[in-house]
């Protein structure tokens, strides 16, 4: 027996208010977290400290690097011909020191590529304890 015999079937239909609502508050959501850089106007401060003067320890490997790029480790010129000549440089003046940290003090002119030399220089030695010096505010 067929009780519907003079209705429609009514087609189906996908209700898309639930789905617009979801999208909205996902939208907000987005929106309210994130962040706009604008790395145009980017402004860096180099870092000053107002400590005192530390003692030279004997477990450091010092190395300068001025602004034409020229290289001291430890008081002594290296001329600079790769970045595995001056890992061997900074091998050998840690050479006998336990857990040796490499000190970089550069130039305020000195060229970023040829700080990050050093930093490479590090790595290929395995000296991985790396601090950098600055200039007290005083």
């Amino acid at each position: 027996m067929n009780f519907q015999r003079g209705r429609h079937r009514e087609e189906p239909e996908i209700n898309l208010v639930p789905m617009i609502d979801v999208m909205l508050v996902i939208l907000i959501f987005l929106m309210v977290t994130t962040t706009y850089s604008k790395y145009t106007e980017l402004q860096i401060n180099l870092p000053t400290a107002d400590a005192e003067r530390q003692l030279e320890r004997p477990g450091e490997v010092s190395v300068l690097v001025n602004a034409q790029g020229q290289y001291v480790v430890n008081k002594a010129p290296v001329a600079f011909t790769s970045v595995e000549q001056l890992a061997g440089e900074l091998r050998r003046a840690g050479a006998g020191l336990r857990e040796p940290v490499v000190i970089i003090s550069a130039d305020a002119s000195a060229t970023h590529q040829s700080v990050v030399r050093v930093m490479e220089a590090s790595r290929v030695a395995g000296l991985s304890q790396i601090t950098f010096t600055t200039q007290s505010t005083k």
